[in-house]
């Protein structure tokens, strides 16, 4: 019995320009300035950008949020109340040396059905950053 492996083409320099780029633009239509981490399915860091006017600490939470949605291959706005304090993620350790943030803006990419990366955003109100990472990934497809 044979079985035929395809290959799937991982995230790019490129793919990483075009998430940077698609996020920006949404945030800036919104007038939120931002941070983006674009990690690739090795969990490293492919692209970041963080707006001069954004907080400093955006820089952190957007990586923070691209390494969860990567390790848990899942949008971090629907992990949310997973990880309430009685809940099932509440003590879930983290296989990357980084500490998981639980907060929406955090999306897995993938291509052909396979997880090839994730992008984070931070800076703006968790649901903002989730448009803003789903609207990074949207312009990927």
């Amino acid at each position: 019995m044979s079985t035929t492996a395809t290959a799937v083409v991982p995230l790019s320099i490129q793919d990483a320009e075009v998430l940077l780029s698609a996020a920006r633009q949404a945030a800036e239509a919104s007038g939120v300035t931002v941070s983006v981490t674009v990690l690739d399915a090795g969990g490293h860091l492919l692209a970041f950008r963080r707006d001069d006017r954004a907080v400093l600490i955006s820089g952190e939470t957007s990586t923070r949020k691209a390494y969860t949605a990567l390790q848990l291959d899942s949008a971090t706005a629907d992990l949310v109340d997973a990880v309430q304090p009685g809940a099932p993620f509440h003590t879930l350790p983290t296989a990357l040396d980084r500490p998981l943030l639980f907060i929406a803006g955090g999306v897995p990419v993938h291509r052909d059905g396979r997880l090839i990366g994730a992008v984070g955003v931070g800076g703006g109100a968790p649901e903002q950053d989730h448009s803003f990472a789903v609207a990074a990934v949207d312009a990927l497809v």
